[in-house]
């Protein structure tokens, strides 16, 4: 991901292997980072600037890249909110969905517009609400919801915090899920030279099984998006990359439990993809 979020930018190219081309990034937080989280493995290093965000440079910046792209004849596979930091935690983030989406139609009408988020918001009533509207309605929002761990004790390891509870956020995280749908993103590496343990591996694959299973009106599972390591974090090497050969296997143990369990009802299997 680019460099340029951390100098003060709010709007930046990225080329993304998960998007499949250029992304859009909209930075939130221009001045320093902001996460409910602590992950060992994130790719943002820690700074400070004078940069102020502002709904007006937003509307500016997002449309002179917007033109940029078009002039190159770019395709923008999407405008996603990621940036330095959690989106949902920024007081200006729900008029930023409205403004990118107004621009992202008129200026890249074929380009999905993306949130990646820890799902820490959807603690809050009101982001819950407006997230599952967006969602299902125009703008169509496209949530990537972080789901790192199936068990509290390597929530803890590989997310950094203990709070909220890991058992509070995969309850909302489900009851999100079966009423909009979600793509979720896992990331598979060591801490502290461990990888995940079996007990973790086993409750992650049956937490997604049970999302996948659950999805009501409206709510889906679009895909499951597999990671690894791939880039310098400032927390290394307390986390490190796991052999492709890992993903890949996990992959394929949760291909093969979204199988058994659609042979007892009928449940849509999200395609499950791998990024190491």
């Amino acid at each position: 991901m680019s460099r340029l979020r951390e100098k003060g930018v709010l709007v930046y190219p990225a080329y993304s292997r998960r998007s499949g081309g250029l992304s859009v990034g909209i930075n939130l937080f221009p001045d320093e980072k902001r996460c409910s989280f602590d992950c060992p493995y994130c790719e943002v290093f820690p700074f400070s600037g004078d940069a102020v965000f502002s709904l007006g440079r937003l509307e500016r910046d997002l449309a002179e890249l917007l033109d940029w792209a078009r002039e190159r004849g770019e395709p923008v596979m999407d405008v996603c909110f990621s940036g330095c930091g959690e989106p949902t935690l920024s007081p200006d983030f729900p008029e930023a969905l409205k403004l990118a989406a107004r621009i992202r139609d008129e200026k890249a009408p074929s380009s999905k517009l993306v949130l990646i988020t820890n799902g820490t918001g959807l603690l809050e009533p009101s982001l819950f609400s407006l997230l599952r509207d967006a969602s299902a309605n125009p703008p169509l929002l496209d949530v990537w919801l972080k789901l790192d761990a199936g068990t509290p004790g390597w929530y803890r390891r590989i997310d950094g915090t203990a709070v909220p509870a890991h058992e509070k956020l995969t309850a909302k995280i489900k009851k999100f899920a079966a009423c909009a749908p979600v793509t979720i993103q896992t990331m598979l590496c060591a801490v502290d030279g461990e990888s995940p343990p079996e007990d973790e591996a086993e409750a992650w694959e049956k937490l997604v099984v049970e999302l996948a299973a659950g999805g009501g009106a409206g709510g889906e599972i679009r895909k499951v998006q597999i990671y690894g390591k791939s880039r310098p974090a400032p927390g290394d090497p307390k986390a490190m990359p796991l052999p492709v050969e890992y993903l890949h296997g996990r992959a394929a143990a949760l291909r093969r439990a979204l199988g058994e369990h659609a042979g007892e009802s009928p449940l849509r299997l999200p395609p499950v993809e791998v990024y190491p």
